[in-house]
């Protein structure tokens, strides 16, 4: 039987990068999927993609800085599939900046989505769990939460440590209610919002996109950066079976770039 089958999961920021990947792995491993994206169409490409005739996937256009619209996606997959089983908190913002350029605008766009609306899309999903009788929570933080120098931004960083921080208190709370949560802190990833950060690094330092990825990948004792799938795989097991018994854990997967 696949790892995940008949489970309801609903992925944030499902419409390109870790999130399209971790909706793509979560459906072929058997579950039910629901793809939330602040782009309409672009969480009905996912959507399309994975449901084909078969009515396992639904797309639902969300900004998760939003509490109402956080309410309503939840509200919205449980209508639709009847519980919810698997939350992943992957949708998130950033930009290339150093720490004396960032602005107070910076700051809330990158909190509202990052820190904020993590926190309650953690917390409104896991009012379903409580009543359902557990669930899985999986947040995609950073090893920028870390301390890792090569975050696009300290307000980033910033972010991303809360999650990591948020992860391990929400465990403690939420595991007498069978709620595991667990965070994955990637390394450098291959995705669509990396590449847009790339262009603005390497301008930066006078170097082209290549010869940058080619620095950061040097860096990497496995010598490769990630691949959105990289992180979809640690999702997956994270939501399955044998992870039953693991949780308050921020899992780096970096290639071995990060030790703690």
């Amino acid at each position: 039987m696949a790892l995940l089958q008949d489970k309801v999961a609903l992925v944030t920021g499902a419409g390109a990068g870790i999130g399209r990947a971790t909706a793509l792995a979560m459906a072929a491993e058997g579950a039910l999927v629901a793809c939330a994206d602040i782009d309409a169409a672009a969480a009905q490409r996912i959507a399309t993609d994975i449901a084909g005739n078969t009515k396992r996937a639904i797309a639902i256009e969300a900004d998760c800085g939003d509490l109402a619209q956080i309410d309503a996606m939840v509200s919205r997959t449980v209508a639709e599939f009847g519980r919810l089983d698997i939350i992943v908190n992957n949708a998130g913002v950033t930009r290339f900046s150093t720490i004396m350029d960032l602005t107070e605008a910076d700051w809330d766009r990158i909190h509202r989505v990052n820190a904020k609306g993590v926190f309650f899309c953690l917390q409104r999903a896991a009012r379903e769990m409580i009543g359902q009788g557990g669930g899985c929570i999986i947040n995609i933080a950073s090893i920028a939460g870390r301390g890792h120098p090569g975050a696009s931004n300290a307000a980033y960083a910033a972010s991303k440590g809360a999650i990591i921080a948020l992860t391990g208190k929400a465990a403690h709370e939420l595991g007498p209610h069978n709620i595991n949560v667990n965070a994955i802190c990637p390394g450098f990833t291959r995705t669509e919002l990396a590449k847009r950060n790339a262009v603005g690094r390497a301008s930066a330092r006078g170097i082209t996109v290549e010869q940058l990825h080619a620095e950061q990948e040097a860096t990497i004792p496995i010598r490769r950066a990630n691949t959105p799938e990289d992180i979809a795989a640690m999702a997956v097991f994270l939501a399955s079976p044998g992870a039953r018994n693991i949780t308050g854990q921020a899992y780096n997967v970096d290639g071995g770039l990060v030790q703690s």
